[in-house]
């Protein structure tokens, strides 16, 4: 299932949504060198999270192997920073595209309702949660962490909690269904649950749980962060849009 839009209008330019996607780019080329061997290993290995050696479960100048003859050395101290770091470095040009265009589709109307400010603390302490969901889980794991689906999966709560009726023209094997946001995104997390059950710790790279907590703290911090008076203004506008 892969959303193409949503029939949700908007208040106001998604300025934090963009730029969120702009700084994620920005790191994939600036940083990760758009892939390149050496320049993104050792972005993974510096910025990345890894949760053994964050809780130290790891012993200091273990090399753990990651491809192409690279190794990522633990540091004899936890770099605190990387649950940060981690949620901005993607591992390809197809993990980073997707994860943007999922922001692009459900970040606009949630940024719409919670304010500029709101929305990006809302996104960070989503992308933390993820994070230390996956630490939970599997807290002796050598597999570096990265990636934005974790907050992204926050983002996608929030929109169900929020807009669970909003049409989503959405892509599914050869055919293109129009799906309330509550099943397409309900759909998601089912599989997110499904793919934890599978595989207690990371499956065949996928960070199952970070998806699972990210898109729970979406569901919970959505009622804390949303602004009333903004949602009630959304909520009519979107009326006289359908009426139009």
């Amino acid at each position: 299932m892969f959303p193409i839009r949503d029939d949700n209008p908007t208040l106001r330019t998604p300025v934090i949504t963009w730029g969120l996607i702009l700084a994620n780019v920005a790191v994939w080329v600036l940083v990760e060198g758009m892939g390149s061997g050496q320049a993104l290993g050792r972005a993974i290995c510096e910025l990345g999270l890894i949760p053994g050696e964050l809780l130290q479960r790891i012993p200091a100048g273990t090399q753990l192997p990651i491809g192409d003859g690279m190794a990522c050395v633990i540091l004899p101290t936890p770099t605190w920073y990387a649950p940060l770091t981690s949620m901005f470095l993607h591992g390809s040009w197809l993990h980073l595209l997707g994860n943007m265009w999922f922001l692009h589709v459900f970040g606009n109307n949630v940024e719409d309702v919670m304010g500029r400010g709101r929305f990006l603390a809302f996104y960070l302490l989503c992308g933390l949660a993820a994070a230390f969901a996956q630490v939970a889980q599997s807290p002796d794991s050598i597999i570096p962490m990265v990636g934005a689906s974790g907050a992204i999966g926050g983002v996608m709560g929030a929109y169900v909690a929020l807009y669970p009726r909003a049409r989503v023209h959405t892509f599914v094997f050869l055919f293109f269904l129009e799906l309330p946001a509550f099943v397409m995104l309900g759909y998601w997390f089912f599989l997110q649950l499904a793919g934890s059950a599978a595989s207690p710790s990371e499956g065949g790279g996928v960070a199952f749980w970070a998806h699972v907590g990210g898109f729970v703290a979406g569901l919970v911090l959505s009622r804390l962060f949303r602004d009333p008076e903004l949602l009630a203004i959304h909520r009519q506008m979107t009326r006289l849009h359908f009426r139009s």
